[in-house]
């Protein structure tokens, strides 16, 4: 049904799910991204497909700098909110990068890097905590930052460059918004091509060199203020995209980036030690706090900031193979059991136990533009549940999905993220165990697919580690060469030791 109601909602002309104004619907878009792969559904793989060519062509994208503004005014995907926020973006990385999984067309991969170097250049704080949001004004005006004149190209590209670069990103002496210019990408590389009579490889060349040029003189502009408060429960959304795409991408630098900010939560957003041997040794178990800003930690977290931090650590995992984090995604799901479940209803309570008194304890289960609390803590406690075999964790999912069941018939548009761990738990979920020196090729070929109904189990000690991973257990290489292992619902196929039967089984 909610497929349904998204390919109805979907906009054939510009793309997107709805009219003016157009927000960017991540889990919503994800949902659909599942669903093409699991069902075949083209007409969905279409929807994710065109959306995010049009999104990212459009000036709601930041054709300089990277990175997508909170939504679009118009249904053209072209003046947007300058507003940008960290979740919007965290989320839709990880859109894109799936998608370039399943495509393999580099026009995903480029919008996804590009977005990343803007959240590494403007939102990451030095010690490792991403930023809240940038301001959609600067000095005073919506979008000054970003707006040019037909003029101030040319004097940057030289007439004859800039009449092309011009042509290709809808600059005009009128504009497109209050009598300046948002760039956005009116015509194609071919039309661009055949009106000005050049080469492909010329005239990207022209489009690379402009895009510095202007980039860089628009440094020297006032930047929109940049709200620097670190939320938890955002750098969680933004770790596990960090993490994802060093997976994917086989990116050192954007792992270091993931497990930099998974230290700073541990050591700034956290009342006493984590699980995570970077942290300390585990004397005190920490308490996540909510908010951090120039140095100082306050208030107690929330339901979603331990679900996406715990969600993101299981990424880090799945990315690295280092066992502590999932010790401690397991250890912060534990403590999200114990202070925010609801003993006599179910469900996650939205404040801890010991919060300070409230009229009413509300339950958020509607995903909306961040993801649930409650949906959230679903998903990582199935996954969780799938690393551990802990039967427990299994179970409060299941009862926190049943709760939001009736929610969801009523309005399934509004729980994408409910609806894609509901579909990890009914779906044929398979747990892939690689057994061997990191890196090697095998690993490389997992992460390199989209497996969104998969868990991925790394390890170069499987036994050591097979006390908290069970999976591990008597999983050892053969024959001197990394192994995997794929398994459904813990029956395992015969383990295979090259890349041509590793495909056959996935």
């Amino acid at each position: 049904m909610a497929v349904k109601q998204h390919l109805e909602n979907f906009d054939p002309i510009f793309g997107g799910l709805g009219d003016a104004p157009k927000f960017l619907h991540p889990a919503e878009l994800d949902l659909l991204l599942r669903r093409s792969q699991a069902t075949d559904n083209k007409q969905a793989a279409h929807v994710v497909n065109f959306t995010l060519q049009q999104m990212a062509h459009g000036g709601l994208y930041d054709q300089l700098g990277g990175g997508f503004c909170r939504y679009s005014v118009d249904e053209r995907w072209d003046i947007p909110h300058f507003e940008k926020m960290l979740y919007d973006n965290a989320q839709l990385v990880r859109v894109y990068l799936h998608l370039f999984q399943i495509t393999k067309d580099e026009f995903f991969k480029r919008i996804t890097v590009e977005t990343l170097e803007y959240i590494k250049r403007e939102m990451l704080h030095e010690k490792g905590g991403f930023f809240s949001a940038q301001d959609a004004d600067s000095e005073g005006v919506e979008g000054k930052f970003f707006v040019w004149t037909p003029n101030e190209i040319e004097e940057l590209l030289g007439a004859g460059d800039a009449q092309i670069f011009n042509f290709y990103y809808d600059v005009s002496e009128d504009g497109n918004f209050e009598e300046k210019n948002i760039l956005n990408i009116k015509n194609s590389l071919t039309e661009t091509e055949e009106v000005f009579k050049i080469s492909l490889e010329k005239l990207q060349e022209i489009l690379e060199q402009g895009r510095e040029k202007l980039f860089n003189e628009r440094e020297k502009r006032i930047k929109p203020f940049r709200d620097e408060k670190v939320l938890t429960a955002w750098n969680g959304l933004m770790l596990a995209a960090f993490a994802d795409a060093a997976r994917v991408l086989d990116d050192d630098n954007y792992l270091e980036i993931a497990k930099r900010n998974a230290e700073f939560i541990c050591t700034n957003l956290m009342t006493g030690d984590s699980a995570l041997t970077s942290c300390g040794p585990l004397q005190n178990p920490g308490r996540l706090l909510r908010t951090w800003k120039d140095g100082k930690a306050k208030l107690n977290g929330y339901v979603e900031d331990y679900a996406n931090v715990a969600d993101a650590l299981v990424e880090l995992y799945q990315a690295t193979g280092e066992i502590d984090y999932i010790v401690e995604a397991k250890r912060l799901a534990d403590a999200m059991i114990t202070e925010f479940w609801d003993d006599e209803s179910g469900g996650f309570f939205f404040t801890s136990n010991d919060h300070e008194e409230l009229i009413v304890r509300n339950k958020d289960f509607y995903d909306n533009a961040t993801p649930s609390g409650n949906s959230v803590a679903a998903d990582v406690l199935l996954k969780l549940a799938k690393f551990t075999g802990d039967e427990r964790s299994e179970r409060f999912a299941i009862a926190t999905l049943r709760l939001a069941a009736s929610q969801i018939s009523r309005h399934p548009q509004g729980f994408g993220r409910a609806l894609s761990a509901l579909e990890f738990h009914l779906g044929e979920t398979k747990e892939v165990v690689v057994v061997g020196e990191k890196g090697n090729e095998l690993e490389r070929e997992i992460h390199g697919k989209y497996l969104p109904d998969a868990i991925v189990i790394m390890s170069s000690e499987p036994e050591s580690h097979s006390k908290m991973i069970p999976l591990l257990k008597d999983r050892g290489i053969i024959d001197g060469k990394a192994t995997a292992y794929v398994c459904e619902n813990f029956v395992c196929q015969r383990p295979v030791t090259s890349i041509d039967d590793l495909r056959l089984q996935v």
